[in-house]
């Protein structure tokens, strides 16, 4: 009996637990089942906010400023050419490219070997000249003087032969002294008409005398032309370009020797298209003065000279575009006539309008601002100018409000944003000045000497700075990312 009482109780412990495990098993099977059921159900929409950069729209008053590029030419150029033919015997000390000259300076002496003795014998031909006109004067004068003395001949001709007509009306004289009167008085008349002859004869010399005088006088000055053309001067302070001759050369009349420039007179020519022109014109479509600037980069180092539109051309060239405009620079210390420039020329001012980021501005001329609850809202706006990277706007109700700068794809309208109001970086300032190494220095001027293409003045002017005790920085970054540094 004890031991059927122990199986039996046994076996209903064994029951329980079995019980139990299979009540387990369902529980932990029901929570599995419940846990994959949520998984599979949907999350609930959250909205996404995007962090922006703001810049507050600013009205002001902007000076667009237009780019371009041009070419540096010489408003003074002179060619200097032979304009008689002949030898060169002698050159100036500078006479050679790059050579500088004063006004006044003789520069080339051509033989005047030739050229004197022509002169020589224009002034024996003016003296010549000058004794056949006395002659001629005074022969003239005699002739006068015989001319009157034959008048005066025929009065007393005349005289004698009405006194022997008296007479013989009277009955005293004879017919035949009053023909001998008379032809007296014929032969006297003859007498004055050959003498005025003589002295038509002597005022046609003496004209004939005056203009061989005026023929040798002109000779005279031809001859003294020439002269002077053997001596071949500068006419203002300059430089020598393009010398083409050497001493002891023959060339011939009308040869070109050189060019003398005047490196203080320069000038811009730079082509803009007609949209540009319009907009440097006044009310009354003339052009406007406006300042330019123009910036000579020679191997990292800026050479800046101003000055202002003074004209621009009278028509377009055949195949090309736009117009052509003339900038007279004021003062172009470095510049060389044929230097490739930029150009940047201030405009009229602009009123009213905002200088924003040109990322700010999509294709329908729309920005986006910030609105009620940090959303963006869509505002049309009116571009007014593009400067670089920049642009110029205006809207009605842009003032004051803040505009997204860094606009993308995924940003519109109604948006809910997260507003980054960061101030621009600072730009590193150009007088920053660095203390450099003796090697790093050292490599510095390597590369600056041997650089061909520098000009001499802007060479020497970059050495000086490099050995100063700091360097500006600029100068070191340009020098270093032109020449492989």
């Amino acid at each position: 009996m004890r031991f059927l009482r122990q199986s039996l109780t046994g076996l209903f412990l064994a029951s329980v637990m079995l019980a139990l495990l299979i009540y387990a098993g369902q529980l932990v099977m029901g929570a599995v089942q419940s846990r994959m059921a949520e998984d599979n159900r949907p999350p609930q929409a959250r909205e996404r906010v995007f962090a922006v950069n703001l810049r507050t729209a600013r009205m002001g008053t902007v000076t667009p400023v237009l780019p371009a590029f041009g070419q540096v030419e010489s408003r003074r150029t002179l060619e200097l050419r032979a304009a008689v033919g002949g030898r060169v015997i002698a050159l100036a000390e500078g006479f050679e490219d790059g050579g500088s000259v004063t006004a006044g300076q003789l520069l080339a002496q051509l033989d005047p070997a030739d050229a004197q003795s022509t002169l020589d014998r224009a002034k024996s031909d003016l003296l010549d000249a000058e004794a056949e006109q006395r002659d001629a004067a005074r022969a003239l004068i005699l002739a006068q003087d015989e001319l009157s003395a034959a008048r005066d001949q025929e009065d007393l001709r005349n005289r004698a032969f009405l006194r022997q007509t008296g007479l013989q009306e009277r009955g005293v004289g004879t017919a035949a002294t009053v023909e001998v009167a008379e032809l007296a008085l014929a032969a006297a008349r003859q007498a004055v008409l050959a003498r005025r002859q003589v002295v038509a004869q002597s005022e046609a010399r003496v004209d004939q005398g005056e203009t061989r005088q005026a023929r040798a006088r002109i000779a005279l000055a031809d001859a003294a032309r020439a002269l002077a053309d053997t001596t071949i001067t500068a006419s203002f302070d300059g430089t020598l370009s393009n010398v083409t001759v050497v001493e002891g050369r023959l060339v011939s009349s009308n040869e070109k020797l050189a060019e003398l420039i005047d490196p203080d007179a320069l000038e811009i020519a730079f082509r803009v298209s007609t949209a540009q022109y319009a907009r440097l014109l006044d009310g009354a479509g003339d052009l406007i003065p406006a300042p330019v600037t123009a910036t000579l980069d020679v191997s990292g180092a800026a050479l800046v000279a101003f000055g202002r539109i003074s004209r621009d051309s009278a028509a377009t060239d055949a195949g090309q575009t736009g117009r052509m405009i003339y900038a007279r620079l004021d003062s172009a210390p470095g510049f060389k006539p044929g230097d490739f420039v930029t150009v940047a020329v201030e405009e009229p001012p602009l009123e009213q309008v905002v200088r924003l980021p040109a990322s700010a501005l999509d294709g329908a001329n729309t920005v986006l601002v910030l609105g009620a609850e940090d959303r963006l809202e869509s505002l049309p706006v009116e571009l007014v100018r593009r400067q670089g990277d920049d642009v110029l706007l205006r809207g009605a109700g842009l003032a004051g409000r803040e505009v997204v700068i860094g606009r993308t794809p995924l940003l519109g309208a109604g948006i809910r944003v997260r507003p980054l109001r960061e101030e621009a970086q600072a730009i590193p300032s150009e007088a920053a000045m660095l203390d450099l190494s003796d090697e790093r220095r050292a490599r510095l001027v390597a590369l600056v000497e041997a650089n061909t293409g520098m000009p001499k003045e802007m060479k020497v002017r970059v050495l000086a700075q490099l050995g100063g005790a700091q360097v500006p920085a600029q100068l070191v970054e340009r020098i270093e990312s032109r020449m492989g540094g």
